[in-house]
């Protein structure tokens, strides 16, 4: 079995509890505005690894990773969920601590082999840090070209799973920051059984000079990061008495 990587980091510090190990999967069918990895995006670029390789470059690091574990992230990771879930499943061998980082695009609820092979993955992942780009379905395929059906149909399916769950919504003034949104997606939160914290992810643009590198233009150009009042409104309006 082959998987397509990006890249990897070996101390990450903001993908999941403690010190982590990340591999960027290569591969996304989203194009969110405010993307900072378009060099993920296509699938046919990164380099080729089998699980038991991944799993070599980690061990290299189990001491430093001890209190945290490794985050599979991408791009999007669950385009190759064969590779990750043998990946994960190797990983749990070795007693490491697994992290899904994924939008749940490829999720469909009415598919019985996709059902099944999340339902597999799910037996070797520890948490899952689902970001959920917009509430409203409309708002959601501006941003990213696709309907947010399949990522809240996700949501409910790891709650109904009782896989714990970090909730990120990433930040953007006149984008994803209205209250009136923010008020919607914390009451689906509500809803649900595992999630025990979220995150908001203040917007930045680290990223625009990789769309220049790329020839790509970038959609956000002039568009400033959030301020640290609207970062504290957010935080407080998604906030709850479970979780923050």
């Amino acid at each position: 079995m082959i998987g397509y990587i990006h890249s990897f980091e070996s101390f990450g510090t903001v993908d999941g509890p403690g010190i982590r190990f990340v591999v960027f999967m290569q591969g996304c069918p989203m194009r969110c505005k405010y993307c900072h990895n378009p060099d993920t995006w296509g699938t046919t670029g990164g380099k080729e690894y089998a699980p038991e390789e991944v799993v070599k470059e980690v061990l290299k690091y189990k001491s430093y990773i001890q209190s945290g574990g490794v985050t599979v992230s991408g791009g999007e990771p669950l385009l190759q969920i064969d590779f990750v879930c043998e990946l994960f499943r190797l990983l749990k061998e070795e007693g490491i601590h697994t992290a899904l980082d994924t939008s749940g695009v490829t999720f469909n609820a009415q598919d019985e082999q996709t059902m099944q092979k999340h339902k597999r993955l799910l037996d070797y992942t520890d948490l899952v840090l689902l970001d959920i780009k917009h509430i409203d379905a409309d708002k959601h395929r501006e941003i990213t070209g696709h309907s947010n059906k399949n990522t809240l149909d996700f949501a409910r399916f790891l709650s109904a799973n009782g896989t714990p769950v970090w909730i990120r919504h990433v930040l953007v003034p006149n984008l994803t920051d209205d209250d009136n949104s923010l008020y919607k997606l914390k009451e689906f939160i509500l809803g649900l059984k595992t999630v025990q914290k979220v995150e908001v992810l203040p917007y930045h643009t680290m990223g625009e000079v990789k769309y220049e590198k790329l020839g790509i233009c970038y959609p956000l150009q002039g568009t400033k990061p959030p301020t640290k009042e609207r970062v504290l409104n957010a935080r407080r309006i998604l906030s709850t008495n479970d979780n923050t």
